[in-house]
């Protein structure tokens, strides 16, 4: 078994529930004392959390050729206690990073992924006043790093992998304050007392850098979406996964909006609506759950995803079609088995079929009776 096989096998488990007490993390609660900038540090009393920042980008050079990204550092828990013996290997947690590029002028979506013990030598995570957020090792055979840095304003982050032929550098700066997804930041995800998150985001990052592909570096800019998200327990038993929509529209306004899916039918759907002055509006219930009109199949995991959706509709606040800028933008894991999500980004259209806006929808839990690892 390769080392890297083994610590999927890892991650796969305890994030299904395999670690041991798990009753000894941390919940999400209403209460919380936000403390910015130590909270875009790692929360290690928490069993997940993940940084996740999406983005859509235009080559300078070439403003008719776009690009999408996803840039993702997860944080697994293994063990909420102190570890009994001193070794670099007994590590209470584990990093994962995935990382995709979508060529919208070729058609190709490219994804990497890492998965290491944060113990100095592979990854870690900062600690509270440190820039550093997160960073690990290149996926074995490309001498690089993957980083996630708070710049004092944004973040800044860098990836790099020579076989898939990927690598990027964006340097970002909010064009929009934080924003908490729920009151106070608490983001319900079902009917359970603890089946809830902490939650912000910064919808609206000014990026530009620089992004390659096949050998290719070209200079880019664009505007991205960061989510900071930790918990314990997110999910009710009978939620089988999620879609998760950021939407920027051109009007000023920025939707976020998840549906948690319910076994029976009873799903979970919050959102949040910032508008151009700023302002935030938090939505909930069956009026802003997207509904879905187009599916497509995946080729690579038979996994069958909705692929266009309507949401809201005449004389509700919004009216939109969402519509991906490419289909197959399926991550696939090497490293821990099963794993496989959709991950694309999407134009929003107006009732007459013109683009408003742009963003980044989540699919998971299609295509597999196995529950999403959070």
């Amino acid at each position: 078994m390769t080392r890297a096989l083994l610590f999927g096998l890892l991650a796969f488990g305890a994030a299904r529930g395999m670690a041991p007490d798990t009753s000894k993390w941390q919940p999400a609660r209403p209460d919380y004392v936000w403390s910015f900038p130590r909270d875009h540090q790692a929360h290690p009393a928490y069993r997940t959390e993940w940084w996740y920042l999406t983005g859509i980008v235009t080559d300078s050079a070439n403003p008719g050729r776009r690009f999408g990204y996803q840039f993702t550092f997860f944080r697994v828990g293994l063990t909420p206690d102190s570890l009994p013996y001193r070794s670099l290997w007994s590590t209470p947690a584990l990093i994962m990073g995935h990382a995709s590029v979508s060529d919208f002028t070729t058609g190709r979506h490219v994804f990497s992924e890492v998965l290491f013990r944060p113990n100095g030598l592979l990854g870690g995570f900062g600690a509270p006043g440190d820039s550093v957020v997160a960073w690990s090792r290149a996926p074995y055979g490309t001498d690089a790093r993957w980083t996630l840095v708070w710049n004092g304003k944004g973040f800044d982050f860098s990836m790099r992998d020579a076989a898939q032929g990927i690598a990027f550098a964006f340097a970002t700066t909010p064009s929009r304050p934080l924003v908490l997804e729920g009151p106070n930041g608490f983001s319900r995800k079902g009917s359970g007392a603890t089946s809830a998150s902490l939650y912000y985001s910064f919808t609206r990052l000014a990026t530009a850098g620089t992004l390659e592909v096949d050998g290719e570096r070209v200079t880019v800019s664009g505007e991205s979406w960061m989510d900071q998200e930790f918990g314990s327990n997110q999910l009710d038993a009978d939620q089988s996964g999620w879609d998760w929509f950021s939407l920027r529209l051109d009007d000023g306004r920025d939707v976020m909006v998840y549906r948690l899916r319910g076994a029976r039918g009873e799903d979970v759907v919050h959102g949040t609506v910032v508008g151009p002055d700023g302002r935030t509006d938090y939505v909930e219930g069956p009026s802003w759950s997207p509904v879905v009109t187009r599916h497509w199949n995946s080729d690579t995991t038979g996994a069958d995803y909705p692929a266009v959706w309507r949401l809201g509709g005449p004389g509700e606040p919004l009216d939109v079609e969402i519509v991906p800028l490419l289909a197959n933008q399926e991550n696939v894991s090497a490293l821990v088995p099963g794993l496989f999500y959709w991950e694309g980004a999407v134009e929003v259209r107006g009732p007459d079929g013109t683009r408003i806006g742009e963003g980044y929808v989540e699919l998971t839990g299609y295509g597999t009776k196995s529950r999403p690892a959070i």
